[in-house]
């Protein structure tokens, strides 16, 4: 088998945490290429991404193709190229902790990376890792993000394989051929339902799908009267604390409201997260009700509240970050 000359990877996600797919993409000199795809039912997009990479190390590791110096690692993930080639030391230092003393997120994959990243080193093998920017036109990032959508909606699609001369499959490509099956079998079951479900679709009130925060207050409280009173000036008598006019701060607003604003932020937060969903630099700044210079400045990975924040890529001038909630 000749020498890898670049591999390409990609991750894709309907949901964080929904159904997701991985692809990977390696070109060798002789101008072959071997395709390899995988499927997880409930994950996130970091984690699809960090499993296309494992995959390409993993086959690296096993195959008689890795017999260069240098290979060439293409992810538009700046979660995984910074991850891998920056962040790991330091968590592995903090006994996997980062460095606001959380757990790291997807432990379970940057072990495995570690690991095949050592795997390699002890052949002299190195990996360059490279960020690419997604969604640009180059050919080899394209064609993973292809392979990686239709793994997370169980469509059927055709992988490149190296045609070796007479010789038994590696354990990788066994585990290919297998997820092949699987994959035709998945989707040949659910055609029928996606075909029904489409049918519902069209009958479907439409307002249905859309997410709505219930912001909607009962009765009152004990505990929000108990705040109202906390909220007049020590001298009040209970005529005063009782008129609607003394429940107003100095700025005209009441912390009740404040506390209700800071309650719909964070829900709003907790379904961006959910869902998986990009946002930018401006946007988040908003949501944390800062200036965009103080986002930027943060790097790229770290926690807010119950979330931690990673950067993903850039596209055109804008970066883009996603949340993730972090497991207490």
């Amino acid at each position: 088998m000749p020498t890898v000359q670049e591999i390409y990877t990609d991750g894709a996600c309907s949901g964080n945490p929904g159904p997701g797919g991985w692809g990977t993409r390696i070109e060798f000199s002789d101008g072959q290429v071997h395709e390899l795809g995988g499927r997880d039912t409930a994950t996130t997009n970091n984690r699809m991404e960090m499993q296309a990479a494992i995959a390409a190390l993993d086959f690296l590791s096993q195959d008689e193709a890795a017999d260069s110096a240098v290979v060439l690692l293409h992810t538009d993930s700046e979660y995984v190229k910074n991850g891998i080639t920056k962040w790991i030391n330091g968590w592995k230092k903090k006994g996997w902790k980062t460095s606001a003393g959380k757990p790291v997120l997807n432990k379970d994959l940057w072990q495995q990376l570690d690991q095949l990243s050592q795997t390699l080193a002890e052949k002299d093998l190195k990996v360059d890792w490279r960020y690419v920017r997604g969604h640009t036109g180059n050919p080899g990032n394209e064609r993973c993000d292809e392979i990686a959508r239709a793994y997370s909606h169980t469509q059927p699609i055709s992988l490149s394989q190296y045609k070796a001369t007479a010789k038994k499959k590696s354990a990788q490509q066994k585990k290919v051929d297998k997820n092949s099956e699987e994959l035709l079998e998945s989707y040949v079951e659910s055609a029928t339902q996606a075909k029904i479900n489409e049918k519902e679709d069209d009958n479907r009130d439409p307002s249905i799908s859309i997410p709505k925060i219930n912001t909607a207050t009962t009765e009152e409280s004990s505990e929000e009267a108990a705040l109202k009173s906390y909220e007049q000036a020590p001298d009040s008598n209970f005529q005063t604390m009782a008129s609607p006019d003394s429940k107003l701060s100095e700025n005209g607003t009441s912390r009740i409201d404040r506390l209700e604003n800071a309650l719909k932020t964070l829900q709003v937060t907790d379904e961006l997260a959910k869902q998986g969903y990009l946002i930018t630099s401006a946007e988040l700044a908003d949501l944390m009700d800062v200036n965009a210079s103080a986002v930027t400045s943060r790097g790229d990975y770290w926690a807010w509240r119950n979330w931690t924040v990673s950067r993903i890529r850039r596209e055109g001038n804008q970066i883009l970050w996603q949340l993730e909630r972090i497991d207490e």
